[in-house]
């Protein structure tokens, strides 16, 4: 067992074809990306004039757990993009931030950890297994994890490249996410990202994952608010129609 002062990306336990339903409709935030002419280092410390351009949004509808305090957790993130990729700059605050498994494709949902969900198309729908969507765990030594067709658990590390750190007040995570639409296929190697242009509209949400030191997460906390399935509010990983909508723009 190991246990690390930094944070990673979670997903969630599987379930039968039976439990998975289409969320009920939700309204849909709405964010408006702007165009980078220089893309940013990622670097963990987001000092490029850009980040000033693009708006917060904050991480807050808590999705598993109850009595989730301030100090315990809070979090916001800004989105700007080029033709080639997708920047991400989080700042999190966690009073106790835990990595137990060794093993990046082992339970890999129960280590603290930051999530980005991306549907290309924003088409919606079911993408539990399948690549209609992508719901990345980043971890915090690079890993990125999904789970493919197959129902298990794959390492995507050209998809998404991220670096973090602390400072006294929060950490600071940036990264750069290269958008795969749903004609992807695991082992591909000659597979590319697309190309991003003005006016692109995506599906787009972030979540984290807080452990405070045990083996299992205890929060699960996401920008979106999502209504329940059987009260199951987890939906992110199954159905894109729960993401927010993000809107490429000068």
């Amino acid at each position: 067992m190991k246990t690390l002062a930094y944070m990673g990306l979670c997903g969630g336990l599987l379930l039968s074809s039976t439990q998975i339903q289409a969320a009920e409709p939700h309204t849909r935030s709405h964010y408006k990306v702007p165009y980078a002419k220089s893309a940013p280092v990622i670097d963990g410390v987001a000092d490029e004039a850009i980040w000033d351009k693009a708006p917060w949004r904050q991480i807050d509808q808590v999705l598993i757990g109850d009595g989730l305090k301030s100090d315990d957790f809070s979090g916001r993130f800004k989105l700007v993009w080029t033709k080639s990729h997708l920047y991400l700059l989080a700042e999190i605050v966690d009073d106790v931030m835990a990595d137990h498994y060794a093993d990046p494709l082992e339970h890999y949902w129960d280590d603290e950890a930051l999530e980005l969900f991306v549907d290309e198309d924003n088409s919606g729908g079911d993408h539990q297994y399948n690549h209609s969507a992508f719901a990345y765990h980043i971890a915090l030594d690079g890993n990125v994890v999904d789970s493919g067709p197959d129902r298990k658990a794959h390492l995507y590390n050209d998809h998404v490249q991220s670096r973090w750190q602390r400072t006294p007040e929060y950490t600071v995570w940036e990264a750069a996410i290269a958008i795969y639409d749903e004609s992807f296929v695991d082992e591909d190697r000659s597979a590319k990202p697309v190309k991003l242009k003005l006016g692109k509209k995506m599906g787009f949400m972030v979540a984290y994952c807080d452990n405070d030191g045990g083996l299992n997460r205890e929060h699960f906390i996401g920008s979106e608010e999502i209504v329940p399935v059987n009260g199951d509010k987890n939906r992110g990983w199954i159905d894109a129609s729960v993401f927010g909508e993000i809107e490429l723009v000068k």
